[in-house]
């Protein structure tokens, strides 16, 4: 380094635009050039956050090269790679901060007008002492439920639950999900897609996907179903028949035998207890990554649908006295499975929990302060801006959120736009006085650590100088093979040992351990240091990090020269961890966890039930467990003598560690699987539950199974009236209050005030009115027929072309019908009008057209915010509104508090170029309903992106799902778990239509709710030429490019040719259907 004086120039530019030293420091660093080194100067004082592996490698190269000339070249061409890292770390900073400068300022300008909207300020009574109302571990807050804190409490609790028999989902997409059941109403699912999961030998840490999160819902799915109370558990996940994995994966159904559940025994029945179900979805014969599986998550949805349908009514026949048994929650695990359960959640109209385990906000946060990958980049390998939508959904739609720690809601949850910990304050206050929120809902957040299965677990009583004495119960047995395979490694193995244990990562803090031990002479003396760090066969087969770690400890080791001190071991099994925490128990020894930042720590549990006290990060969970343990000390992990001080204190004072050891094991029960559940099973308790309505005592006269659900129209005039359109859409004469209905007046007055109400009653306000007009609707039953058509077709053609024009979409219309005019006239096909358009609309554009309403079975209006169904009495009307419907989509719908916030927002849009600032977006109140709000644009160019205004509607907890339509120049703001294809979910629930009947038909492009017409059991027809131009106008500036959620590879979606005739559609229909 001495002769290479030209670096001189290239450190002082690095420097520049490095962090600030004092000049003392950097003059030393610069002259004495004999003992520098800059990969470590520059990762530890420049570039800290950036993975140094490449730069690592490049010194060792560049050092290792014998030609002055070459290693000068390769040391110059390392010191520009440096500065342009360093000026790339500066360059995030700086936009990092205004991101979150520029997310404050949204924040506050949307709680300002939150506050306005409910006409109050912040009290000192909303301000709340905490985000949640429950702590971690049950401390002292109003309205906490009582822990278990023994057996008799637990005993008392689960005589309370006799009787219930509650079924639950989860989801987990690997995929996986749970599903509870109940004859009471009290129904959960889960679900969990990505990753591989089986109960029994899991391949934990085979690849990213399959690690603790796996473990965790398995347990869980497990430890649920032994409760008292419930009666069934299904975990959902994904169907894998793959060579290059186990023949198990492949089973489509796993029985999680109960690890403990002697005393429930008597309460089990013919399908009760806990299930892996696999569906099958995506490439049915290889394993891929989960960032693949986002264009096939529609399908698991639909396989998962059918799944829960069939569980409810063989449920309903054991224990539900012949009616269905709904899941009282759908549980999602992770993004995607998240997003998965929403729309379960929508479809079924059952609660909705969610656990996110790791965000992916944070994750792309990470991912860019290392600044080796563009937000394209990043967004290109890990589809992560799909991943922060799905969580933004499932914010919008779960009725609870579970965390492990309140480090996951203070520092990771409140990126989103969903969660604002000011505005959620404010809510609670304002529901716990009774008090309207005016439309605003925010999930509540509840902290529930994991649970842990401690019946196998036996503290070590014994030590190194006298062994464990056996007893009748539990034996003495010889040493485990771990054992030796660790003490081998020590000089003195009788002295207590530190234990860690975390795979070779950066972020585990492993190297600063070793040098805090290393450098404190005094615990040397008294300890040895064992690191368990994964299973390794050679360093050079590691990955670049791990291995890159691991080097970094070896070197320390040789440093240090802790050779006799230090145990790290290549191979162990899982089974075997428990011995390794009992060794560390036998000697007198410490558990550490010195992560730079812990989400919770699992770890540390385990150690604690083997009773070793702890040393942990304080920084994240552990903060939270060791508040309950109080078994151990928390720790700077930045700061070395932090950790030795820890551990030097509980290894030297014997008492101290006795008294950790103790309170660990006598509070350990808290975090048993039982404490887990109970709290678990009550927080479902606490949500309103919610299931289809139809199913209702009003609605038990169905007919038998072969013909249910029921043909007839009895059901259907409960809810519905039959309206008679004599209008081209025009609304004069309506009022949003004319709910008065003389159902004892003449037949044309009725007649008369049918035509002046219709749009109010397609609104639904007219639900007081239906026991009104009961004897009317009774009037038409015995001549009205079988109804809805729709149940009785071999299959359903759902037209959802979005065109530019009604001249566009009735020639598609037209070609679909003389494709299969044989199979329409004959009755075997039967159609479906899917539109953003109102009834009213549809109306003229059929009369102007030439069609008949009853050439389709069912219209889809409004983009999914309205259902209705053709009437084959056409003196009583065309159609006939499903209320029932509207009670299935309108949770979280926001009403009157939402519009004044959309009215509020379409005044903000104005052409500044203009004169006087003419308003773009206007209120389009002749085509809104009571569960859709309309609006026109005059520019769509001039109008923010959809993802802006869905963004501004969460940032003040509105949930809703606003859609563009017409290439931008109309917008329908509709209930966040209502669409289009949710409407053909719908079908099938009501109706039992089944999915992989259904034929739907789009366009190149469409409204920005197109994605979710593709993919599912549903099979797809794309009519190339149509609706092209729509695609630059609405999917250009979309939260995530629409190419990452198309299942082009699907068997079940063909596109005909362009500018297609009725000959080409029959050609595409006759190869998507010879199947």
């Amino acid at each position: 380094m001495a002769g290479n004086d030209w670096i001189n120039s290239y450190l002082e530019a690095i420097l520049d635009v490095g962090p600030n030293l004092d000049d003392a420091k950097a003059s030393l660093l610069l002259r004495e050039r004999g003992r520098f080194s800059p990969t470590r100067y520059f990762v530890e004082e420049v570039i800290t956050g950036f993975d140094e592996t490449d730069l690592h490698r490049s010194w060792v190269k560049a050092q290792a090269t014998r030609s002055p000339q070459e290693r000068n070249t390769r040391l110059e061409n390392m010191c520009w790679r440096i500065w342009n890292l360093a000026r790339q770390k500066k360059q995030h900073e700086g936009e990092l901060a205004q991101r979150k400068a520029k997310r404050r300022l949204e924040r506050e300008r949307g709680r300002r007008e939150a506050t306005a909207d409910m006409s109050e300020d912040l009290s000192e009574g909303e301000k709340g002492d905490i985000v949640s109302d429950i702590s971690a571990h049950g401390e002292s807050n109003k309205g906490r439920l009582p822990r278990i804190n023994s057996v008799d409490a637990m005993e008392t609790w689960a005589s309370q639950q006799k009787g219930k028999k509650l079924y639950i989902v989860l989801i987990r997409h690997g995929l996986n999900s749970i599903a509870l059941f109940s004859s009471h109403s009290c129904e959960k699912d889960y679900a969990y897609i990505h990753g591989l999961i089986r109960g029994e030998n899991m391949e934990l840490g085979r690849d990213s996907d399959t690690g603790g999160q796996v473990k965790y819902v398995v347990e869980l799915a497990r430890a649920l179903g032994s409760m008292p109370g419930v009666y069934r558990v299904d975990l959902l996940t994904r169907q894998v028949a793959s060579p290059d994995v186990d023949w198990s994966y492949g089973e489509p159904t796993e029985m999680l035998t109960p690890r403990n559940s002697e005393d429930f025994l008597d309460e089990m029945g013919e399908s009760s207890g806990a299930y892996i179900v696999r569906i099958p979805f995506g490439p049915r014969d290889k394993y891929i990554p989960k960032e693949l599986l986002w264009p096939h998550i529609p399908e698991f949805v639909d396989g998962a649908l059918n799944h829960i349908i069939q569980m409810s009514n063989v449920l309903g026949e054991q224990i539900g006295s012949g009616k269905p048994v709904w899941p009282v929650a759908i549980h999602g695990h992770y993004a995607d499975a998240g997003d998965s359960a929403a729309l379960l959640s929508g479809a079924l109209n059952v609660p909705m929990l969610f656990t996110g385990h790791s965000l992916g906000r944070d994750k792309l946060e990470q991912l860019l302060k290392q600044g080796r990958l563009s937000r394209d980049e990043i967004n290109t390998t890990y589809k992560i801006m799909r991943r922060i939508e799905a969580e933004e959904l499932s914010l919008d739609a779960s009725e609870i959120v579970i965390t492990s720690t309140r480090q996951e809601i203070d520092e990771q949850w409140r990126l989103y736009d969903g969660f604002d910990p000011v505005l959620e304050r404010k809510l609670r206050a304002r529901i716990r006085r009774n008090v309207s929120c005016y439309g605003r809902f925010m999930p509540r957040m509840v902290i529930i650590p994991p649970g842990m299965e401690f019946h196998h677990i036996v503290p070590q009583d014994g030590d190194m100088d006298g062994e464990t004495e056996g007893n009748e119960e539990h034996p003495s047995s010889p040493d485990p093979p771990i054992w030796s395979e660790i003490m081998r490694f020590f000089t003195n193995p009788r002295k207590p040992m530190i234990l860690a244990l975390a795979r070779p990562d950066p972020k585990k803090n492993i190297t600063t351990l070793v040098k805090a031990f290393g450098e404190c002479r005094p615990l040397r003396e008294l300890a040895n240091l064992t690191l368990i760090m994964g299973n390794r066969d050679g360093i050079d087969e590691m990955s670049s990090t791990n291995s890159s770690v691991l080097l970094s400890v070896l070197k320390l080791i040789d440093k240090y020269d802790l050779y006799g001190q230090v145990a790290y071991p290549k191979h162990h099994k899982q089974f075997e961890v428990a011995d390794i925490y009992r060794l560390a128990a036998k000697t007198k020894g410490v558990f550490i966890n010195p992560a730079f930042i812990e989400p919770f720590g699992l770890t540390l549990i385990e150690a604690a039930a083997h009773g070793l006290p702890l040393v942990a990060t304080k920084n994240g969970g552990p903060v939270d467990i060791l508040r309950v343990l109080d078994n151990g000390l928390l720790i700077d992990p930045h700061d070395q003598q932090s950790i030795a001080d820890a551990l030097l204190k509980l290894v030297a004072d014997k008492q101290l560690w006795a008294r950790c050891r103790q309170n660990g094991l006598k509070n350990i029960h808290l975090f048993s699987w039982p404490e887990h559940c109970k709290t678990y099973l009550s927080r479902i308790a606490s949500c309103k539950p919610r299931h289809p309505q139809w199913q209702r005592s009003d609605d038990g006269g169905e007919t038998s199974e072969s013909d249910s659900p029921s043909d007839s129209l009895r059901d259907i005039h409960d809810i519905s009236l039959n309206l008679k359109f004599s209008l081209d859409g025009d609304r004069s004469g309506v009022s949003g209050n004319d709910n008065s209905l003389d159902s004892e007046g003449s037949a044309a007055d009725r007649k008369s005030k049918l035509e002046n109400a219709v749009l109010s009653w397609s609104r639904g306000v007219l639900k007081d009115q239906r026991k009104a007009g009961s004897a009317d609707r009774a009037d038409h039953s015995s001549s009205s027929g079988k109804f809805p058509a729709l149940r009785r077709r071999k299959h359903i053609f759902v037209i959802a072309v979005d065109c530019d024009s009604d001249e566009d979409l009735l020639d598609a219309i037209r070609k679909i019908f003389e494709a299969v005019e044989k199979e329409r006239t004959e009755g075997s096909i039967g159609f479906i009008l899917s539109t953003f358009m109102t009834i009213s609309e549809i109306h003229s554009f059929l009369t102007s057209g030439g069609l008949n309403p009853n050439d389709f079975d069912a219209f889809i209006c409004n983009s999914g915010s309205d259902l209705y169904y053709s009437n084959i009495n056409p003196e009583d009307g065309p159609f006939v509104i499903d209320f029932y419907y509207h009670s299935h989509i309108e949770y979280r719908w926001g009403g009157e508090g939402l519009r004044k916030t959309l009215v509020r927002w379409a005044g903000s849009i104005t052409d500044k170029k203009a004169g006087n600032e003419e308003q773009i977006v206007t209120a389009a109140e002749q085509l809104s309903t009571n569960y859709c709000y309309a609006f026109r644009a005059k520019n769509a160019g001039m109008v923010p992106p959809v993802k802006e205004l869905r963004k501004l509607l969460r940032i003040q907890a509105l949930r809703c799902n606003a859609i563009y339509c017409q290439n931008g120049t109309r917008i329908n703001v509709i209930p966040v778990l209502a669409s289009r294809s949710q409407a053909l979910r719908y079908l099938y629930v009501r109706w039992g239509v089944e999915l992989s009947k259904m034929v739907v038909f789009v366009g190149d492009s469409g409204d920005t709710d197109y994605e979710g017409l593709l993919g599912g059991m549903h099979k797809s027809v794309i009519l190339k030429g149509i609706c092209s131009s729509a695609s630059n106008q609405l999917h250009a500036n979309r939260n995530y490019p629409l190419s990452d959620v198309m299942p082009v590879d699907s068997p079940n979606i063909v596109q005909t040719s362009q500018d297609c005739t009725s000959s080409d559609v029959r050609d595409s229909l006759e190869n998507l259907l010879k199947g």
